[in-house]
């Protein structure tokens, strides 16, 4: 079993040994908080139980929101300062104009109608508002995978738990809609977005059960062309 703990590890190795790399998560991280003053109203879409809002709302930043469809993960989130909508991504429940920045962190993927999500985050976003989001890659080979065991969801979801230790009930249907390069900057052109910065991060750890299948995976990335790199860090801007 690959659990989030020994996964970190494996990045950290990975890390150590590869110049200029970070996890994706970090690099997300930094991306966002380039953008983000102490007077930036800010929206995190497809919130979960928390996130960066929950570091975000210990640093004085007040003007924190979070929208989920998923009534559970709402009644359970971490943070009691982020104020918290229910509703979906295509239908956002807020007046246009409302956010500097608006984040979506493993979401695209999910979505059924990406182009709509799209144009409602142009509407509620200022004017030369910041979308920030961090999705899979589906030109990786992992992703390839993940496409085939789609059509199996039941044995899907139980793979999952039983290989990387999460719960099935948080293993959700996947699109892959807006899930390449070129498709992000087709949609963001559709809705009236500027793609700011596209970034494909590779990390070999998704693998790595052992140091066998972690040497074999960094192998792997190294014949990958580079556009094939597994996650996509993309800033849009209005």
């Amino acid at each position: 079993m690959l659990n989030l703990d020994r996964q970190n590890q494996y990045r950290a190795r990975y890390q150590s040994e590869t110049k200029d790399w970070q996890p994706s998560g970090d690099a997300y991280e930094a991306t966002i908080r380039r953008y983000l003053s102490k007077d930036s109203v800010f929206l995190d879409l497809g919130c979960g139980r928390g996130g960066l809002p929950e570091k975000l709302s210990q640093e004085q930043f007040s003007a924190l929101y979070g929208l989920d469809p998923d009534i559970a993960s709402l009644t359970e989130y971490r943070a009691p300062d982020v104020r918290l909508a229910n509703g979906l991504a295509d239908d956002l429940p807020y007046k246009g104009n409302s956010f500097d920045v608006v984040i979506a962190t493993w979401l695209f993927e999910h979505l059924p109608t990406p182009e709509q999500t799209l144009t409602e985050l142009h509407r509620v976003l200022c004017p030369s508002g910041k979308l920030i989001l961090l999705t899979p890659n589906v030109k990786h080979p992992l992703l390839w995978a993940n496409r085939i065991s789609q059509l199996l969801p039941a044995i899907q979801g139980k793979l999952v738990e039983r290989l990387y230790d999460r719960a099935e009930a948080d293993t959700f249907p996947v699109t892959y809609k807006a899930n390449t390069p070129a498709a992000l900057r087709n949609l963001a052109f559709k809705a009236n977005l500027q793609v700011k910065e596209l970034q494909i991060i590779p990390d070999p750890s998704y693998l790595a059960f052992n140091d066998v299948m972690y040497q074999l995976s960094v192998g792997m990335e190294k014949l990958l062309p580079r556009s094939w790199g597994v996650h996509l860090l993309v800033v849009m801007e209005k």
